[in-house]
């Protein structure tokens, strides 16, 4: 077979494209594979219609590796001129549009980027780290495009840490899909009322909840664009729990600098006994904490304040939800513990939420392991130089789309 015969096949080309010429350059270490162009006749690419040819133009890509040669193609590609869209480069079936890699190599590195850093990719593969990145983009591009209307019925809200100084994007994820839908650039009201209003008035109304912390700027934002939004609120145990474990924690460091004052060190190094889940807990570390619950320790109390609220979780009915709740409610107040009685002003204004997410069984934590995975996909990019850079991270990894070109579309994406 010739090596002509060869390449045209393995490019998957059919008249009336076809390999001219193949050429080997040892020395460094390139194949070149001249594709010749067709005639005529021409359709504008762009809306199909037939058009005259206008010239020709020399352009190159960079195709898969053939053994250990860097691969080139090269065309003398058609232009045409359209009646309505001027001057337009007609389209080859190797590459998208405007790009200098062929479509198999962009799907390379598509799925390497699932894999690895970028800098890693652009190491490996010997390319530019903006030729990596402007891969990334336009992968997140088609995948955006192709994507269908929204079917949001169990939402997920929350926020992700960008860079530090209280530096956040917004992250909505669909709670059954476990995809992100959308990714806004801080955590205003604005932010997430940009993302109701892509959506229908049938599918807001299809939303059955919506969870999230107390987070006032995503409240006012959801009441807003979702009907009944009331009833769909769920506000999240997770969080819930870890605004009960500061305030536990405070106890024990007002507790603690008490009782040292006074030489008693039982207190000492015991932040995370207080902490962890007693599910999780060694036998060892299980009776440390018995033996700090036996005596009379604020801290002691505090903690049971906790459990107990973590409890009420397991209610079905709102009714006996709500009678629960004030009972834990009375006790936190008659506690003379100040910041459990702050916590529990908390809870108390949004208790309506809490009931919705034990009603709906709806909670966050679908959106907590996805805000992990995003931090490892920063910590892995060694973060990012801007917001674009980082919606667009997190769309490739985590948004479930389809990246590969329209010549590969059969691929399945890596993510």
């Amino acid at each position: 077979m010739r090596d002509t015969d060869l390449y045209t096949q393995i490019l998957g080309l059919q008249l009336p494209w076809q390999v001219a010429a193949v050429e080997l350059d040892r020395p460094g270490r390139q194949v070149t594979v001249r594709v010749l162009a067709p005639d005529g006749p021409f359709v504008c690419p762009r809306c199909g219609q037939p058009s005259p040819g206008y010239d020709k133009r020399w352009q190159r890509w960079r195709h898969l590796d053939t053994m250990q040669y860097h691969t080139i193609l090269e065309a003398e590609v058609p232009r045409v001129q359209c009646r309505d869209h001027g001057v337009l480069t007609v389209a080859v079936p190797w590459a998208e549009a405007g790009t200098g890699f062929t479509a198999l190599f962009e799907a390379l590195v598509i799925d390497w980027l699932g894999e690895a850093s970028l800098h890693a990719v652009a190491t490996q593969l010997r390319l530019s780290w903006g030729s990596v990145d402007r891969i990334m983009q336009r992968a997140v591009a088609r995948g955006l495009a192709r994507r269908g209307p929204l079917e949001p019925v169990n939402l997920s809200v929350d926020e992700t840490a960008f860079q530090k100084r209280h530096e956040y994007v917004t992250v909505v994820t669909d709670q059954d899909r476990r995809q992100v839908v959308y990714v806004a650039d801080d955590r205003s009201r604005a932010s997430l009322e940009t993302f109701y209003h892509t959506l229908s008035d049938p599918q807001r109304e299809g939303i059955r909840s919506v969870a999230m912390d107390m987070w006032p700027a995503y409240i006012q934002a959801t009441q807003a664009a979702v009907p009944t939004a009331h009833s769909k609120i769920a506000f999240d145990k997770f969080h819930v729990a870890q605004a009960l474990g500061k305030a536990v924690d405070k106890v024990r460091r007002h507790e603690h600098r008490a009782l040292s004052a006074n030489g008693d060190d039982r207190l000492k190094g015991t932040k995370y006994v207080w902490l962890k889940n007693p599910v999780n807990m060694t036998r060892a570390q299980q009776s440390h904490l018995d033996a700090l619950r036996a005596g009379t320790l604020k801290t002691a109390r505090a903690w049971a304040l906790k459990q107990e609220a973590m409890s009420l979780w397991d209610y079905r009915l709102r009714g006996w939800a709500g009678k629960a709740w004030q009972h834990w409610l009375s006790w936190a107040h008659r506690c003379q513990m100040a910041p459990m009685q702050a916590v529990a002003q908390t809870i108390k204004r949004h208790l309506w939420g809490i009931l919705n997410a034990i009603v709906l069984k709806s909670h966050n934590g679908h959106s907590e392991s996805m805000n992990s995975r995003i931090q490892r996909i920063k910590r892995q990019a060694c973060g990012f130089r801007n917001r674009a850079r980082f919606r667009h991270a997190i769309y490739f990894h985590c948004g479930g789309l389809n990246l590969y070109p329209d010549q590969c579309i059969h691929k399945v994406s890596p993510t």
